[in-house]
């Protein structure tokens, strides 16, 4: 789950603050419209169900951040709060009133949620492609804007390459960021999601997943008849250099040569390895 931002929406609105700028007004509720560039997914009933026993015993002490939109009023943020109100059947809620874009409106959407709540690790991945995008970012130029690091970013945004079912699983919790990213290393690719079906079915942890991993390259090894089994030290250094590119790397050597190869799964899986390798600029 997403822990939250190290620096903040600041990091990337100099000077913003969401909920401490502009003057608060009561807006009726059914005047307010969710926010359509929202990015997280699910809201857990049992937490909305807290916080709407607590704004009905003490009121909303945040206003929500809205933008005007025709008769009505889109959530920027806060949209926990205010379906929480509408849990208690509040007619009107504190609300803040700004002035924004559709690309200010979702860049501050995706921070808000990354900042104060829980994402699961998709929401997440998700959060960071489409900052990358909106804002012309680099992981590199992210990570240190939001103080998370390149290969917590990386890590997450690799998540992406799966399957949309197997990405559902993530959602719901079925299956964890360990297991996702073990099952990124599996070889015969149009397997991932009968496998991922197939770790849930049985209740498989990380480890038993990863060693499943291996047994299904080690029989697709076979089957292309990949040269014998590497020694230990060979078989170290993979792992030592897959930890570093969050990928499947291979070290194939014969006497005193050999090559390494390192995969990527999309054209910007191959665009964080060649920042990790500080090419990127060669190009």
């Amino acid at each position: 789950m997403a822990k939250g931002l190290g620096k903040g929406i600041g990091a990337l609105f100099p000077g913003e603050s969401l909920e401490h700028s502009g003057q608060i007004e009561e807006i009726q509720l059914k005047l307010i419209i969710a926010n359509p560039f929202q990015p997280r997914k699910i809201f857990d009933e049992e937490t909305l169900h807290e916080l709407a026993t607590s704004i009905q015993e003490y009121g909303i002490l945040q206003p929500i951040v809205v933008r005007k939109k025709g008769r009505h009023y889109e959530i920027v943020a806060g949209e926990r709060r205010y379906r929480a109100a509408q849990i208690v059947a509040l007619e009107v809620i504190p609300a803040i009133v700004k002035e924004l874009s559709d690309a200010q409106m979702m860049e501050l959407a995706i921070l808000e949620n990354l900042q104060r709540e829980d994402l699961t690790v998709i929401e997440e991945a998700e959060a960071y492609q489409t900052l990358m995008e909106s804002l012309h970012l680099t992981q590199e130029e992210l990570s240190k804007k939001l103080g998370k690091s390149r290969p917590h970013i990386a890590n997450h945004v690799r998540l992406l390459a799966l399957p949309q079912d197997v990405r559902a699983l993530m959602n719901d919790g079925a299956l964890s960021m360990g297991q996702g990213r073990a099952l990124l290393g599996l070889k015969n690719k149009r397997k991932i999601s009968e496998i991922a079906h197939k770790i849930v079915k049985q209740g498989l942890n990380v480890r038993q997943v990863e060693l499943l991993i291996q047994q299904l390259n080690e029989e697709v090894s076979r089957e292309t008849m990949e040269p014998k089994k590497k020694d230990i030290f060979i078989a170290a250094k993979e792992s030592q250099l897959r930890d570093y590119f969050g990928t499947s790397v291979q070290i194939k050597k014969s006497n005193n040569k050999g090559k390494i190869e390192i995969e990527f799964y999309s054209e910007d899986d191959l665009e964080r390895i060649l920042e990790i390798l500080n090419l990127q600029d060669e190009y």
